[in-house]
């Protein structure tokens, strides 16, 4: 198949998202306001708890099996891959460009998460119907490509929220315990004795147990000089136990996550299978009817897609060279390594040889940054408008490298 052709192939879906997401900014204006803040949230709220399970769980159960899930294993470790690569290079972005102390988490997190579910459900079910499709039978295209995004969607949330939720939070929590410094020796040199009062901040009550300065992701962050060191050593010695004690198990096991846990239980099990899905299951009826709600997750997560990057158009506060550096990452060296790391894997026979599945986790590594992460940066207050801008000139110049990757990766792979 020809370049140009897949090129046609790729672009296709491509702009059907950039068209949903054009009307998602247009309802969420402010002379528009159908998508305003209030309803935006409970749209949020409605996509979060029903649609997107329903979507997950639907599609692996009518997918998975004991025999696929052998085959799918590798993808959990290509996710991770993406995180690590992605935090190294964040890290040497931060060592490059100096930011903001306040903006070096969201930094880590842009350049290590990215949209792992939203944009695979929406662009690679489009990219199975588009004739000439190097893909084979749409609709078998379509089933298994529902399957695999849903389980990358899955993965991606309990990397995000164990992981990424913690760099923010560590960032956050550093500055304020500066600030917080700061304000008590002002208060000390003026009034000559020390203050016993420090301001108590929301985010302490998440995390209350753990001094971030021992906290295990604190590695990831540059540190100040201080008198007493601790070794690398040392604090890797304690991360398992660090790491649990912070994580967000309710954030975690999210609703998305819950429905692929079902969705795998039902298509492993054979008995609960049969109950429930195919046209002549005796509970047929459950399985339509949550997949009806899943089919609604994608023009809605589209549209709310739209209107979050409406606040990227009212700020203009990131440096520069900052977001150059993360939409470098995110865009050329980034998949550049993850093609490496797939075709290493590819090889060593660690992936099956189903050219859309190795298409997907390609696709893992040529993603712009999870939305999830404008939720945390607002939850702990720490660079809420340079996120915005962030995400919207990311999403932007998502449009054209995600076409020209997605083109590239299905030349690999066919």
């Amino acid at each position: 198949m020809g370049f140009l052709q897949l090129l046609s192939v790729a672009s296709f879906p491509v702009i059907k998202v950039l068209l949903v997401t054009a009307v998602g900014l247009f309802l969420a204006l402010d002379d528009i306001s159908i998508l305003g803040e209030d309803t935006k949230k409970r749209v949020n709220q409605l996509v979060f708890y029903v649609f997107n399970p329903s979507l997950v769980a639907t599609n692996l159960a009518k997918t998975i099996t004991l025999k696929s899930v052998v085959q799918l294993w590798f993808m959990p470790f290509n996710v991770l891959i993406t995180f690590i690569l992605g935090s190294a290079l964040g890290w040497i972005l931060i060592k490059i460009t100096r930011p903001p102390q306040h903006l070096e988490g969201l930094i880590l997190g842009c350049c290590s998460a990215g949209n792992l579910g939203n944009l695979p459900i929406i662009i690679i079910p489009a990219m199975c119907r588009e004739s000439g499709s190097p893909f084979g039978d749409s609709d078998v295209c379509y089933q298994y490509g529902m399957a695999y995004a849903s389980l990358s969607m899955a993965i991606g949330t309990v990397y995000m929220w164990s992981y990424v939720y913690n760099i923010i939070r560590i960032s956050a929590s550093r500055i304020q315990k500066e600030d917080a410094s700061s304000n008590d020796i002002v208060i000390l040199k003026a009034s000559g004795e020390a203050s016993e009062s420090h301001p108590q901040h929301f985010f302490q009550t998440l995390n209350p147990t753990k001094d971030t300065m021992d906290d295990a992701y604190t590695l990831l962050l540059p540190e100040e000089e201080s008198e007493e060191k601790v070794s690398i050593s040392s604090k890797i010695k304690n991360c398992v136990g660090l790491i649990s004690s912070n994580l967000n198990f309710k954030a975690v096991f999210a609703p998305s996550t819950t429905g692929a846990i079902i969705g795998f239980v039902i298509g492993i099990i054979s008995p609960v299978r049969n109950l429930i899905i195919g046209s002549g299951a005796p509970l047929h009826v459950v399985e339509e009817s949550t997949s009806m709600l899943g089919e609604a997750a994608i023009p809605i997560l589209t549209l709310v897609m739209g209107a979050n990057l409406l606040k990227g158009l009212k700020e203009s506060s990131t440096p520069l060279w900052t977001l150059v550096g993360i939409v470098t990452v995110r865009y050329i060296f980034l998949p550049l390594l993850g093609v490496a790391a797939v075709k290493a894997a590819i090889h060593l026979s660690l992936v099956p040889s189903d050219p859309l599945y190795q298409f997907v986790l390609l696709l893992q590594h040529a993603l712009p940054p999870a939305m999830n992460i404008g939720t945390m940066v607002e939850l702990f207050g720490a660079g809420e408008s340079e996120c915005s801008v962030i995400m919207l000139w990311t999403y932007a110049f998502a449009s054209i490298a995600v076409t020209l990757w997605s083109t590239f990766f299905m030349w690999l792979v066919s």
